[in-house]
């Protein structure tokens, strides 16, 4: 696959390289130069076209004027208010620059950005923003941090967190890879359902198929690998969401995904995980588990 990549210094299309995802870890690791250079330096295709309406060719200048108009919506007392949902905290950041877009056909536009804390300017954070084409405008359908402050010394480098936003999965794959389904175009389609069904609160209602109630849950992350189930054909994947309000209750939510209409959709989410306290300390207790099951890891 390629992409339409702009950047400050970045007007050419080159080939990707391989970029190695760490599975399923709560780590970080320090971005290098080399790392800055691969990922911003990847290059696009065409944008996607408008989802609905009328048909609009969606330009550099759109995506940064619908950045510029969700951190203006955003900002308070001069500083852009994010909740992130990997630390369940508002982050109160200054706006630095646009540092690239890209656009993936058929999947949207992805705007990173430079911000650094309002309280701390050596605090950098590299933050990417989610828009889709919706008609004549972007549709807004999530933010995440890329990269975080680490401090060293008497100063802070950004780490890249982990794992990955599933929009960077892509950038570094080899030309013919498209020809099977990737684990980043499962990723999406799980990220856009989330994205797509969130209540006004900013939380995912999920059925509780045992009690046969609905509870609102908090999105923080999907964890990786991919799992495609060899008899079935379907593909699922563990994610992680929490209470609203809470720091340490997280629920394991598995989401299955087919593509029996020629698209990858989601059509069934389960509880995998519940939270219980056990001695003063949150848990995860499964409902079920795997055994039995035949299934390949997607890549």
């Amino acid at each position: 696959m390629m992409y339409r990549y702009s950047g400050r210094s970045l007007d050419s299309i080159i080939p990707a390289t391989t970029m190695v995802v760490a599975v399923c870890l709560a780590l970080t690791l320090p971005a290098t130069a080399a790392d800055e250079s691969q990922q911003v330096q990847a290059a696009q295709t065409q944008p996607a076209p408008p989802s609905s309406g009328p048909t609009k060719s969606i330009t550099e200048e759109d995506v940064n004027a619908a950045v510029k108009k969700t951190i203006d919506e955003r900002s308070k007392g001069g500083a852009f208010v994010f909740h992130d949902p990997k630390l369940d905290a508002d982050l109160n950041l200054v706006f630095e620059q646009v540092k690239g877009i890209r656009g993936m056909e058929g999947y949207g536009w992805f705007a990173n950005t430079i911000f650094y804390d309002k309280d701390e300017a050596k605090k950098q954070y590299a933050i990417d923003f989610w828009f889709k084409p919706e008609g004549n405008d972007l549709k807004l359908m999530d933010i995440r941090v890329q990269k975080g402050p680490k401090q060293e010394g008497d100063g802070y480098v950004m780490v890249t967190r982990l794992p990955v936003a599933w929009w960077w999965l892509p950038v570094q794959e080899h030309p013919g890879s498209m020809e099977v389904t990737r684990a980043w175009q499962v990723m999406s389609a799980i990220h856009s359902y989330i994205a797509t069904n969130k209540d006004e609160n900013g939380n995912l209602p999920i059925k509780d198929d045992k009690t046969g109630g609905t509870i609102p849950l908090q999105f923080v992350e999907i964890h990786q690998p991919v799992r495609h189930l060899k008899n079935e054909g379907e593909y699922f994947v563990c994610t992680d969401f929490r209470k609203p309000g809470s720091k340490d209750e997280y629920y394991d939510i598995d989401f299955w995904v087919n593509q029996k209409s020629g698209k990858l959709e989601v059509d069934n989410v389960k509880i995998h995980k519940v939270p219980v306290q056990e001695d003063g300390i949150w848990t995860q207790q499964p409902r079920y588990t795997f055994e039995g099951m035949d299934f390949e890891t997607t890549n």
